[in-house]
């Protein structure tokens, strides 16, 4: 399955698959809305599925979004599991 990404009050609902397939195309739609939005939430509880392309294309989100001095968030199932993953790398 493809994935979706629909935006409800500037939160962004991503719907499908973020894998191998969709992770390009997931970072640069989201690059373009870090450089032009002070904040971005994103909501995963809607992806079927997730794979390590998906969870490193987050992650590389979040350090553009650091980079450029911007709020990016993920929220919904999952989101806790991400988080945790962001900081090992960090902490290594």
């Amino acid at each position: 399955m493809a994935l979706q990404i629909l935006e409800n009050n500037g939160t962004f609902f991503l719907e499908g698959n973020l894998n191998a397939t969709t992770s390009r195309s997931f970072i640069i739609h989201f690059e373009y809305l870090i450089n032009s939005c002070s904040s971005i939430t994103i909501n995963i509880g809607r992806l079927k599925g997730i794979d390590s392309n998906g969870v490193s294309a987050i992650k590389s989100l979040f350090a553009n979004a650091l980079r450029n001095q911007k709020l990016f968030s993920v929220n919904g199932l999952g989101s806790k599991d991400i988080y945790e993953d962001i900081q090992s790398d960090n902490a290594a």
